[in-house]
């Protein structure tokens, strides 16, 4: 007890005349056990990760934010509270994620981290409205809450003063136990008081009831009945805990024996030989709720701990990227596409506990600014040197269109292809000048080569003679039969090749038809001997399956034969979706195109050997 319960006891321990009554010490014993049946293994209800009766994890910002205007119009803060809780959450979880998208788009624009300012968009302006009149209203309803426990405090009190008084009655048996009864039913009815006067209001209250029963010695038929009724008040409450063991809802199952907890104080004694029993039931079920409630934090625990490994291993990854030497372009674009791979990898992974959350996401999030910080300052490098290819491709288109005009054809013809040789060798320009000097440059040797053309157009014959060399080449491609000697094919497509570059030009109308004709003849000849090939492959495959027939084992090898073939499939695909992701994010530019067209060509080639395991599969499945 506290000095509270000893100034009261102490108030008790005074002697009362009441009128008309004979005089009556009541005594009591400080020293006394007061029982605590209160005192039970709970868990604190602020643990640090606390369950959410609503899942709101499937809506969106603009449903949330109207979701929670909706509900703040309800007055009600002990009604809505965990709602606007589970909203709150899921709105800061989405709100986070999508100011980290802004600030690394940011910083993949250009800018830095020091100097990037969020402004709040309409929905969190709308969002924090609408919680202002939450936080007013839980306010109001802290302090109205607060007046009512002290009004109830009060009124407690008051009822304590009139269980001393009914100790010190001289009334009738049947009327002092009625008014305690009536005590006993409005105590009940009373809320909540100040947490700072429970233990006290409620140890003084039954300690009371006790002395009420010993001084006024009610008749043991009467005592027997009301403990009677608390005995079967108290089962009633074992059922009701017991039923949380099944209760999917830890926190509303923790809630709930919170709830009974109360009740059970409320209660008054039981039979002296249930006594033990009833509490060890109870107690019995409160730990089993508890149990459960602390192994779920246990493998919440253990998950988080895993959470961490796994983003702390990505941590890893990503300081190896940042320290590994990046110099050119197309090497950023890799590590930058593993960086996104690695922070997609990220959200993919569940919380960490909150204690490591900012440790380990400052990790992360410092590497990850550092890669940037380093590529921005590469570009921004790279800016001035575009700056300077610019500059010297200006130059070069000056020069070719000062020799448009040219009649020396030969001697300009040389200078101009020299100028384009030159042109190649000269590094990418700007993007925003990309287009608009590649084609003043190609315009301007046009120009020249449309004028050249113009002047010798009297050579058509030549080009007639030219064209018809060139059909019948084709011819002799078409006619031509591959043969069993690949070397001997090489060869013959090789000399197709040279007779081809050798005929002259052809007339401009046909030229493009021409050659694309000829393309593709030489394009199929390719295709039918890596065909040729593969069947070769698949032949000699089938061949040394049916020579493990004889084999003991040869079922146990062609099983381990087909998984091996299955994994290589697998892997070759998935390289495929890699190679084909990784060709949407080429921007459009012709150094760009030549890498499209290597990653294209490299895409057919794994699509082919996987044509050719899947073939082997078959062959396996005949056996």
């Amino acid at each position: 007890m506290n000095a509270t319960d000893l100034k009261t006891i102490e108030k008790l321990n005074k002697p009362t005349i009441l009128p008309g009554a004979i005089k009556i010490n009541v005594k009591i014993d400080v020293n006394e056990e007061i029982p605590q049946e209160n005192e039970l293994d709970l868990i604190d209800e602020n643990e640090e990760e606390e369950e959410l009766e609503f899942d709101f994890s499937n809506l969106n910002k603009l449903q949330l934010v109207e979701l929670l205007e909706e509900t703040v119009q309800d007055s009600d803060i002990a009604k809505i509270k965990d709602k606007v809780v589970a909203i709150k959450s899921n709105f800061l979880r989405l709100n986070k994620e999508d100011r980290d998208r802004e600030m690394e788009q940011f910083i993949l624009d250009g800018g830095d981290k020091e100097s990037y300012e969020h402004t709040d968009d309409p929905l969190e302006v709308r969002f924090k409205a609408a919680f202002d009149i939450y936080k007013v209203n839980k306010e109001k309803y802290k302090e109205e809450l607060e007046r009512q426990k002290n009004d109830n405090l009060q009124q407690k009190l008051g009822i304590i003063e009139e269980l001393k008084a009914l100790i010190y009655s001289e009334e009738t048996l049947k009327k002092t136990y009625d008014d305690f009864r009536a005590l006993q039913d409005r105590w009940k009815e009373i809320g909540q008081v100040p947490a700072n006067e429970v233990s006290n209001i409620w140890n003084t209250y039954h300690f009371l009831i006790e002395k009420f029963y010993d001084k006024v010695k009610i008749n043991r038929e009467l005592r027997d009945l009301d403990l009677k009724k608390n005995l079967e008040a108290k089962i009633e409450l074992c059922e009701k805990a017991e039923l949380l063991l099944l209760e999917k809802s830890l926190t509303k199952a923790f809630k709930l024996l919170q709830k009974y907890h109360d009740e059970w104080k409320e209660i008054g004694p039981v039979p002296q030989e249930k006594k033990d029993e009833i509490w060890e039931r109870f107690k019995n079920t409160t730990d089993k709720v508890n149990q459960i409630r602390r192994e779920h934090y246990a493998k919440l625990e253990e998950e988080q701990k895993a959470n961490y490994d796994a983003k702390e291993a990505i941590c890893v990854k990503m300081e190896e990227i940042v320290n590994e030497p990046v110099n050119s372009i197309n090497a950023y674009q890799k590590k930058s596409n593993d960086v996104n791979e690695l922070f997609k990898m990220w959200k993919q992974i569940g919380p960490v506990a909150k204690k490591q959350s900012d440790e380990i996401w400052n990790r992360f999030k410092g590497s990850m600014n550092t890669f940037f910080e380093a590529k921005k300052e590469f570009f921004s490098k790279l800016k001035v040197q575009q700056m300077e290819n610019y500059n010297k491709k200006l130059q070069i288109c000056v020069e070719v269109e000062n020799l448009v005009d040219s009649t020396e054809w030969k001697k300009t013809t040389d200078r101009i292809k020299k100028l384009q040789e030159e042109w190649k060798t000269i590094g990418p320009v700007p993007k925003r000048h990309s287009d608009k000097i590649w084609k003043r440059f190609r315009s301007a040797c046009d120009a020249f080569f449309g004028n050249k053309s113009s002047h010798f157009s009297g050579i058509k014959g030549e080009e007639d003679t030219n064209l018809k060399a060139k059909q019948e080449l084709i011819e002799r491609i078409k006619a031509y039969e591959l043969k069993k000697d690949r070397n001997e094919n090489m060869e013959a497509i090789r000399g197709f090749q040279r007779e081809w570059m050798a005929i002259g030009h052809v007339p401009m109308k046909v030229k493009d038809a021409i050659q694309n004709e000829y393309r593709s003849l030489i394009d199929g000849m390719f295709d039918k001997m890596r065909a040729n090939d593969n069947e070769l492959t698949t032949n000699e495959y089938r061949n040394m399956i049916s020579g493990l027939k004889e084999d003991p084992d040869s079922r146990d090898k062609v099983r381990r034969e087909r998984m091996n073939l299955q994994n290589k499939i697998q892997k070759l695909r998935d390289e495929i979706v890699t190679l084909e992701n990784n060709i949407g994010f080429f921007a459009r530019s012709k150094q760009s195109e030549i890498l499209k067209a290597e990653y294209e060509k490299k895409i057919a080639k794994i699509k082919n050997d996987v044509k050719v395991l899947e073939a082997k599969i078959k062959i396996l499945n005949e056996q």
